[in-house]
């Protein structure tokens, strides 16, 4: 039983239990093509010491994107996390509690969320932050829902700059009926105001934008803002929070929602997630805000006390009232940020950003320089940006992986052939940036003479 907690008997009696005839039956709904339908490819009889070793070494399989030179974005970054975040992370006060349900016994985990809030406040500009959510994605749709709440409206305008991934979370609830959603183009690399302002009309909730974009570009926040309130609408802006630090606040542009991911914040990136959606809005919003607040008050004696202000969630209230199914927070996440912002303080993290762009201008120029990519697009742009590769952009991505090198992102599958999106964070050092375009260069001197040889063994035969 050590190993096999449920006997044959007991899996037959759920079955009959549930009215299936076998394992097979109950998972039927699932697609036949995505089910493994073979036993784990373990050893029989194995004892745990072997077990442990093969499972180990079926982990060290997989390579973490800090073991390589990373250059990828795409909506995970490789910062530096200071090590006092890690050390904040796990002391047990924080690290075994799950969510504050009971305020008067979460004291610690209050505290840490409301100045996480207050945080995040002063760098969107914002009047209100949520406790956090569980992702970007989950905020922007929760933007969404909110302007709709807000409005009265049930239609959204979502720009086609914004990460498609995001665009695609959008596109699955508006399935469901909750609203409906239209995309604008950006064919140039940002939004044309002009074009975005055909798209909007009384009927119109929020426009919602991404400011830099997937591209790394900054769209022209204020324009889109006087665009969308001009109709009645909202204007939900998704925001990089290390970039925040050295761009105007979406709040002193005019948003009315603010919303963004929160890994950049010392999370790491741990192959994908997770992550924390940050959220903050006008005050006069405050009782459509999704999720849970935290305010800062004084107990009966005159002490500081910190208590659940806002819980919007079913559970609490009723169900017809609820403005989200958002059960909770990312608690350790957003403690994590707290903790990281902190630590850098607010001139590091300007530094940090400062540092970013700089970075990834030099990079993007020497790429450049190199007479294989070029620029798709020349507006202003962050730490993060598009260029076009003139070969095989998967070959060249793969062949630098071999070198350890993950050179950004292809994007082709969403954004058009050959393009590949590139991000430089303060990790990077000169030295690296130079390899890196030393290697490029080199790789595709290789495959064009490859390329040359295989045109002429093809000439050479069709001669014959």
């Amino acid at each position: 039983m050590r190993y096999v907690p449920v006997s044959g008997e007991q899996r037959e009696a759920m079955l009959r239990a549930v009215g299936a005839k076998s394992i097979e039956q109950l998972f039927q709904d699932i697609p036949s093509a995505v089910r493994l339908k073979r036993p784990l490819d373990l050893e029989k009889g194995m004892s745990e010491i072997d077990l442990a070793r093969s499972l180990r070494e079926l982990a060290e399989a997989n390579k973490p994107a800090t073991g390589f030179m990373n250059f990828a974005g795409a909506g995970v970054y490789d910062h530096y996390i200071p090590s006092v975040v890690d050390h904040i992370l796990r002391k047990p006060e924080f690290f075994t509690a799950y969510t504050p349900y009971q305020s008067e016994a979460s004291q610690g985990t209050l505290q840490a969320i409301w100045e996480f809030q207050s945080m995040i406040c002063e760098l969107t500009g914002m009047e209100v932050a949520n406790a956090s959510m569980y992702d970007g994605a989950t905020a922007f749709v929760e933007a969404a829902l909110m302007a709709c709440r807000c409005t009265k409206r049930s239609r959204i305008v979502v720009a086609g700059s914004v990460h498609p991934e995001w665009a695609e979370v959008l596109y699955t609830y508006s399935r469901s009926g909750l609203f409906s959603m239209d995309v604008v183009g950006a064919e140039g690399g940002k939004l044309d105001v002009d074009q975005v302002r055909e798209q909007l009309d009384a009927g119109v909730a929020a426009l919602l934008v991404a400011d830099p974009n997937f591209f790394g570009v900054f769209e022209d926040v204020c324009a889109l803002g006087k665009a969308a309130h001009g109709v009645g609408a909202m204007l939900v802006c998704a925001s990089n929070p290390i970039l925040l630090s050295v761009t105007k606040t979406p709040g002193d542009a005019g948003a009315d929602i603010v919303v963004g991911e929160g890994q950049p914040l010392g999370n790491p990136m741990s192959f994908g997630g997770p992550g924390l959606g940050f959220f903050a809005c006008r005050e006069k919003h405050l009782r459509q805000l999704p999720g849970r607040l935290v305010g800062k008050t004084v107990d009966a004696e005159g002490k500081t006390a910190y208590t659940l202000t806002l819980s919007t969630r079913e559970q609490h209230i009723r169900r017809e009232r609820a403005t989200s199914n958002i059960c909770s927070n990312h608690a350790l996440n957003a403690l994590a940020a707290g903790a990281y912002l902190s630590a850098v303080g607010s001139a590091g993290l300007t530094g940090i950003a400062r540092a970013c762009i700089a970075k990834a201008h030099y990079l993007r120029s020497r790429l450049i320089g190199t007479k294989r990519f070029s620029a798709p697009f020349d507006d202003a742009f962050g730490y993060e940006f598009a260029l076009a590769y003139d070969g095989d952009a998967e070959e060249l991505h793969s062949r630098l992986l071999d070198k350890g090198i993950l050179a950004g992102v292809v994007i082709e599958q969403w954004q058009g052939p050959e393009l590949m999106l590139f991000a430089v964070t303060e990790k990077r050092t000169k030295e690296e940036m130079d390899m890196f375009v030393a290697e490029v260069i080199e790789i595709a001197e290789a495959m064009e003479k490859a390329e040359q040889t295989e045109d002429t063994e093809t000439t050479e035969a069709v001669e014959q």
